[in-house]
């Protein structure tokens, strides 16, 4: 009798214990099939610009160059088959750093002699080959890029708007400050996280293709020393606009010293935060899009100091 009960209990706790992990799975299934759902049925914002030999390329990088090597007419017959398969393949020129839009790796640029984290900047380019490739400071290079922020809770704070009233361009060499950009948050109702992505709208992107010859002018709108500390401060992990170099240009400070490109310095050498440059940001403006996941995908290139990007943003439709 007391054999039978302990039998009987034995299958009572198996049975529930696969009643248990039945429902473990079905919850699990459950979940997955929303998170499928609303992601499918989310609105999807290309955030790129075409980018072709018109496009407008910063003074310090090469040229862009993008030929055919092999052509349809050329490849025909390749394989002794009657001249049915025909293909075609290019060769690209180009910097990381080209591109609508493109990001700069944490290795890009550097403070007296230093990369992000006190590396030696002259130690960590060495080897040609790329950055980090000397074996220092290979962890500043794009291709560690963390997988966390290819998917990223994302605010776009659209300053032109705030400031302008309407969907024209800030002013040549605007300098967009702490207070642009917290006063921005505060009138669309947005906070930002720590960890967050950044998008700030300077209108420029209209540029982009429209007037390239502005676009690359001397004189630009973009964020300024005060408003990089903000963004500093607010605990962003990437930062991105739709202009030429993100920060205003000129890109001078004159204190505590002179320097060139100081929120470069500030960001990426002094404390590791991306940067995007070239975003098109006028679709998710004109819907008022001021919260959305951004997909950053950059090439997984060895050394490579930046990347070309596709970027997109997925908002609840």
């Amino acid at each position: 009798m007391k054999q039978t009960i302990l039998i009987s209990f034995m299958f009572l706790l198996i049975s529930c214990s696969s009643l248990a992990t039945n429902s473990k799975e079905l919850s699990k299934s459950k979940q997955t099939e929303e998170f499928i759902t609303l992601v499918s049925q989310s609105k999807t914002y290309d955030l790129s610009h075409v980018w072709d030999e018109n496009s407008p390329i910063a003074s310090v990088n090469p040229k862009y160059l993008m030929t055919l090597n092999a052509t349809h007419a050329d490849t025909r017959g390749t394989f002794a088959d009657n001249g049915q398969l025909s293909f075609t393949s290019e060769i690209m020129q180009w910097s990381g750093h080209h591109g609508g839009p493109t990001i700069d790796a944490l290795g890009h640029i550097g403070r007296d002699g230093l990369l992000y984290g006190g590396v030696n900047a002259t130690q960590a380019t060495n080897d040609r080959r790329g950055l980090g490739r000397s074996g220092v400071g290979g962890e500043l290079a794009i291709d560690h890029y963390p997988v966390s922020l290819l998917s990223n809770r994302t605010v776009l704070l659209d300053v032109a708007r705030f400031i302008n009233g309407d969907n024209t361009p800030l002013v040549a060499g605007f300098d967009i400050t702490a207070s642009h950009l917290k006063s921005t948050a505060k009138s669309q109702g947005v906070k930002i996280k720590k960890g967050d992505t950044v998008f700030i709208r300077t209108g420029w992107g209209q540029y982009f293709s429209d007037n390239p010859q502005l676009y690359i002018a001397d004189n630009a709108a973009g964020v300024g020393v005060s408003g990089a500390q903000f963004l500093i401060k607010a605990g962003a992990s990437v930062v991105g606009n739709d202009t030429l170099t993100f920060e205003k240009r000129p890109p001078i400070a004159t204190e505590p010293s002179f320097q060139v490109f100081p929120v470069h310095m500030m960001l990426l050498a002094d404390n590791g935060i991306y940067i995007i440059e070239n975003l098109f940001l006028e679709e998710l403006a004109k819907e008022k899009v001021y919260e959305f996941i951004a997909i950053v995908p950059p090439l997984k290139i060895r050394g490579g100091t930046g990347s070309a990007l596709r970027v997109f943003a997925l908002a609840s439709n």
